[in-house]
């Protein structure tokens, strides 16, 4: 097959929706499959990429990780006819998604949508009505996977959401599965080693983008209660992003910054070394879709201690791979469990590690793609979607988000920025 890919986000960002395009496309190529990607150009983006083509866009839109995509090149056409694709996978509703819908419609094939995000819980980026973006976002996005031949839910609970939120297409899960392989190497010694963390040390563990959405400051509100009472436990926090400075503040005030050891962005093997270099992974989201983090974590055979959302349940399950705690878990009682984890008996916390990597190994790559493959490959031949209902639907959520919002006067403004200043595109 000839897969197109298109995705406002792709490396180098290494945030969730970037790693799951970058993660199946490799899987698809290695199987002797041919895939296209479709993305933004950002800064520091490799050179002489392989099957890639890159789009001019504003990176970190209104100070959020992400990309606006400026309008599409016209050399695009000539590419894609080149290419001749049998499928187009849109990993966004709207930018790229927008031509990805385009092409699907031009060119008589099938268009299939990953839900990757909860849209609506990053109105934060955009000033004004926060509640009226929330209402256009989910418009947005359910109009979009309904002009879809077949959606893809990274867990069951973003399926039942996707339902009772009246999308009418195909849903299929299928979470982004970790590549048990990549995972196999490294060193957690060596990666405590060469940032300070003693050999001895208890560690608890955090990696992702570090931005308000993530109800990070609560997560290391808990970790300093925990540490303040247990003079081995260090915290390692590995990621980038707008709460940076807030978390080390957090850490100042409690004068644990020398227990503190936060690392960027990093990619393999230094990212499995990283994990495997934890006693324990922390997650406080309720924004996410999927467990992304949480089962690479346990790819490393670390128990993962999360408050329950939908994509984390799905991978956590309390006492047998972790802990499992309700939302409204105070950072008091995540302390307190951090407590109880740490007192475990070592034949206890290894039942409990050997169940992560069970856990992680029901949720690889390999299963996962395959799952993907098969449903693409049901697609081929068959009519493709054009529902003019549901494109007016999403026509009107994305003609109210601009309106409201002013973001095409943003793009407009750079995209005049960018036609004179290169270095900005």
């Amino acid at each position: 097959m000839n897969i197109l890919m298109m995705t406002n986000t792709y490396l180098p960002h290494v945030g969730g929706v970037a790693r799951s395009v970058a993660a199946f496309s490799r899987y698809y190529r290695e199987h002797g499959h041919k895939v296209l990607i479709i993305a933004p150009q950002f800064p520091q983006t490799p050179e002489n990429e392989v099957d890639v083509i890159r789009i001019p866009a504003i990176e970190r839109f209104n100070g959020s990780d992400f990309s606006v995509v400026l309008p599409i090149p016209h050399f695009l056409g000539d590419e894609i006819d080149t290419f001749e694709p049998d499928i187009v996978h849109s990993h966004h509703p709207f930018l790229v998604g927008s031509t990805a819908r385009l092409i699907a419609n031009t060119y008589h094939l099938p268009l299939v949508f990953t839900h990757h995000t909860m849209y609506e819980q990053y109105s934060h980026y955009v000033p004004g009505d926060a509640e009226t973006l929330q209402r256009f976002a989910v418009k947005l996005a359910t109009s979009y996977a309904n002009m879809c031949d077949q959606v893809f839910a990274p867990s069951e609970s973003i399926a039942e959401i996707l339902t009772r939120r009246r999308v009418l297409a195909p849903i299929e899960v299928i979470p982004t599965g970790v590549d048990l392989k990549e995972f196999s190497q490294g060193s957690g010694a060596g990666f405590r080693e060469i940032t300070g963390i003693p050999e001895d040390a208890f560690v608890v563990g955090h990696l992702g983008r570090l931005a308000p959405e993530k109800n990070l400051e609560y997560l290391s509100q808990a970790v300093v209660k925990f540490m303040e009472n247990e003079p081995r436990a260090h915290f390692l926090l590995v990621g980038k992003g707008s709460s940076e400075t807030a978390l080390q503040v957090i850490f100042e005030e409690a004068g644990l910054t020398a227990r503190l050891h936060h690392i960027g962005f990093i990619k393999q093997p230094f990212l499995s070394s990283a994990y495997q270099a934890m006693d324990v992974f922390v997650f406080s989201s309720q924004s996410e879709t999927q467990g992304m983090v949480l089962t690479e974590a346990m790819a490393v055979s670390v128990p993962v201690i999360a408050l329950d959302a939908p994509g984390v349940r799905e991978v956590v399950i309390d006492h047998k791979n972790g802990r499992l705690l309700s939302a409204q878990t105070s950072s008091d009682e995540f302390a307190n469990i951090l407590d109880w984890f740490i007192a475990l008996p070592d034949e206890k916390r290894q039942i409990l590690r050997q169940a992560a990597r069970t856990t992680a190994e029901s949720c690889s790559l390999e299963v996962c793609a395959d799952k993907a493959l098969i449903k693409y490959q049901a697609l081929l031949g068959k009519d493709y979607v054009h529902r003019h209902h549901e494109h007016q639907l999403w026509a009107d959520a994305m003609r109210l988000i601009e309106a409201e919002y002013d973001i095409l006067a943003g793009i407009v403004k750079a995209a005049v920025e960018a036609a004179t200043d290169n270095d900005k595109i």
